[in-house]
């Protein structure tokens, strides 16, 4: 095929100047370019599974971000690998990060896209012998190859089908690829929100489950540490000169448990405790950790300051009590944007004669759109992957071949028409 640049006038440019709502049949050449990469799109996933890239597992992402490194420059991209910016950290965050791949296409236009997914995973080093890469009917199954390895080969294919066709009628397509979005992104968070400022349009590969949903809303997830400190005394000789962190423990749980809003999404829920080492004495330490959940940005940031009062209504003044909160992941909110272009989505699909569905209410955890949305003006819509099933299930993880060229087709077309702003608004 004759570059896109080279023939203006090809088939393919006639097709994509028609108005969308008269088209109907998948816009030629890029339904069949679209098919032609399905079985690349299989290698990709194959390589990419074969590689083990725990969120913890530096040697594994290490060498995963070489391979998608040595991917997108192929495909004419100008990558680097970075450290994290700078690190969130918290009570779980490693000493040390994998990098992130980030690459940068320049075009001649005036729009910029960011396309963004996630290289590790839930899995430890060692279980891929187990459970290999395979093929069974129309199941691709791995560790990971859902969540979201199937993002990074979706990514990379769609840059291949706007690479052959010559497309470049944006300003800079961005990838950005992080190592650790399954432990909160610590990491990735700043630059995902930096980026996301600067895009007109982000899309992200987290996979669109069972039924290939976009999603315009996801849960934020936050996380609660409560501590006690009390004085330790014989619990039968002498309760009365102790202070007994297990009470004060237990008196801040149940006040605190009123802060829960479930009727409007927001959800606290004390769900680990420890106090005490001996039946025989009074208790000076005590802890507990709640989960967290919201839909809006706002709910969180009133929740942590309805804590930080909370704690002061104490039942034993002698008692010293500290309350943590940490934003795991800010919930992402639909807006008119991403509305916009989701409805935009769903006319590409009836091109191909399948539909597709769009949530715009959160129904699951955070994933990095959120942070790529904190502060973009333009739209963001997440479960632009694969559908598939069983993310972090070692046995029963998978991927539904025949949604590549569909979901290649939507990925391709909605860069292509998003850079030439054909978007109806």
């Amino acid at each position: 095929m004759k570059p896109f640049t080279q023939l203006r006038c090809t088939a393919l440019v006639a097709a994509l100047c028609l108005p969308v709502l008269a088209q109907a049949a998948p816009v030629e050449p890029v339904y069949g370019m679209a098919r032609q990469e399905q079985a690349g799109l299989l290698d990709t996933l194959r390589e990419l599974v074969s590689i083990e890239s725990g969120s913890k597992d530096l040697e594994g992402l290490a060498q995963l971000a070489g391979l998608i490194k040595q991917k997108l420059e192929a495909l004419g991209g100008k990558v680097q690998l970075l450290d994290a910016p700078e690190v969130y950290r918290m009570d779980d965050t490693p000493e040390k990060l994998g990098q992130i791949v980030h690459a940068e296409f320049k075009g001649n236009g005036k729009r910029k896209i960011m396309l963004i997914a996630h290289m590790d995973t839930v899995y430890l080093r060692g279980m891929l012998k187990d459970q290999p890469f395979r093929v069974d009917g129309n199941k691709a199954y791995g560790l990971g190859i859902a969540d979201d390895k199937q993002g990074i080969a979706t990514i990379l294919h769609t840059v291949a089908i706007l690479q052959k066709a010559g497309f470049k009628d944006y300003d800079t397509l961005t990838v950005l690829i992080n190592g650790d979005e399954e432990i909160s992104s610590p990491g990735g968070r700043s630059l995902h929100t930096r980026l996301g400022a600067e895009q007109d349009v982000v899309l992200s590969y987290e996979g669109g489950g069972a039924d290939g949903q976009l999603r315009l809303a996801t849960s934020g997830i936050g996380a609660a540490y409560l501590e006690v400190k009390g004085k330790s005394s014989h619990a039968g000789a002498a309760p009365e000169k102790g202070v007994n962190a297990l009470y004060e423990l237990s008196h801040q749980l149940l006040q605190l448990n009123q802060l829960s809003q479930p009727e409007r999404g927001l959800k606290l829920n004390w769900t680990v405790a420890q106090a005490g080492s001996n039946r025989n004495v009074i208790p000076a330490q005590a802890s507990a950790q709640a989960d967290a959940r919201a839909l809006k940005v706002s709910d969180f940031e009133q929740l942590q300051q309805a804590l930080a009062e909370g704690v002061k209504k104490q039942l034993i003044p002698e008692a010293k009590v500290s309350v943590k909160f940490e934003l795991r992941r800010p919930p992402l909110e639909a807006t008119p944007a991403s509305r916009q272009l989701a409805n935009y989505a769903r006319t590409i699909y009836q091109e191909i004669d399948m539909p597709l569905k769009v949530a715009e209410v959160a129904t699951g955890g955070g994933t990095d759109a959120a942070f790529a949305a904190l502060k973009s003006k333009g739209a963001v819509i997440e479960g632009m992957g694969l559908s598939g099933f069983g993310a972090h299930s070692n046995d029963a993880e998978y991927v539904l071949l025949d949604t590549i060229v569909p979901r290649l087709y939507l990925s391709s077309r909605l860069i292509m028409d998003i850079a030439q702003d054909k978007v109806k608004k």
